[in-house]
């Protein structure tokens, strides 16, 4: 699949900005010590906000007619991105009902404005899970047809957010929580694991063929005429192939881009390094979500002379 540069950025950002929230507010509502700070608080749920409506209005530049976008709430019953969708609004109001209550009465806050919290933390969660499952529920693309890709989707968006949580958390107190650190360091390890995971699996032999596609089973099968080979939908969308080693290449860059690197500047406290470490993971994830697109691979192209999907 081609990768389009406004959704790596919608995906990354938003999934970053949902982690953080959803971090903070959990931290902050069951009475962890360190998330206690009006001004952390404030800080953090700004920059979830902000990222997420980036990425929010930089899905909308891969539409064809951006002006259409509303189209996307009219479908809720069956379709992921309109959930998505509803979702991602719904979660505004919460949010900033949320952040209001911390802004007038600080950390310690009243039932409506810690319900208000609570709720926007469930949105945040279920907002990526929908992301995750538009391509996950498309059974045509065998790399993101399983529960694998969900599992990466929250576990990246949770893992860049505790990366920012930390951040934050240096700049705004000047200190560096033992425990925000230890989770940060695990959420990367486990983010690693999953991805390596993915990785194992999607190369396992087990996708659609030329000759499951046509039905001649019993021999083998050679397409006679491969389809157009203009530059039409398509091929620029559906056939966009790299090669084996740049993709290999690109794995391993974004394996110490995304994880080992960030998780050596997780081990100071040192503000500038940490905040360099949250910002060098979404430079990683961007990688990451550039190849999650470029393996994919569609059963159209059995059509147009694929032997194998």
């Amino acid at each position: 699949m081609h990768p389009a540069f406004s959704v790596l950025v919608f995906t990354v950002l938003s999934g970053a900005g949902y982690g953080l929230i959803l971090l903070m507010v959990l931290g902050h509502l069951i009475g962890l010590g360190e998330l206690q700070d009006r001004n952390l608080l404030l800080s953090g749920g700004v920059l979830s906000l902000l990222l997420i409506s980036i990425g929010l209005l930089a899905s909308t530049l891969h539409l064809a007619n951006p002006k259409n976008a509303w189209r996307a709430f009219s479908r809720f019953k069956t379709s992921w991105l309109s959930r998505e969708a509803v979702f991602a609004i719904l979660f505004y109001p919460f949010v900033i009902l949320y952040l209001a209550g911390i802004w007038f009465m600080g950390a310690e806050l009243s039932v409506i404005f810690a319900a208000a919290g609570m709720i926007s933390a469930v949105l945040a969660l279920v907002t990526l899970f929908c992301t995750s499952m538009i391509y996950a529920s498309l059974k045509t693309i065998r790399q993101w047809n399983s529960a694998l890709t969900p599992v990466n989707y929250l576990v990246l968006g949770i893992m860049s957010g505790s990366l920012l949580l930390l951040a934050v958390q240096s700049i705004v107190t000047g200190s560096v929580s033992a425990q925000l650190q230890q989770s940060a360091i695990a959420l990367l390890v486990l983010g690693a694991a999953v991805k390596v995971i993915y990785f194992f699996w999607i190369g396992k032999p087990s996708g659609s063929t030329i000759k499951t596609a046509t039905g001649f089973t019993q021999a083998s099968v050679r397409l006679l005429d491969q389809g157009h080979s203009s530059n039409g939908f398509l091929n620029n969308e559906f056939g966009y192939t790299v090669a084996a080693n740049k993709l290999l290449r690109i794995r391993l860059l974004m394996l110490a881009v995304a994880f080992v690197l960030p998780l050596l500047l997780l081990l100071t406290a040192n503000s500038l390094l940490l905040l360099a470490a949250a910002l060098i993971t979404l430079a990683g994830l961007l990688a990451e979500r550039w190849l999650f697109f470029a393996e994919a691979r569609h059963v159209v192209r059995l059509f147009h002379g694929d032997q194998t999907v």
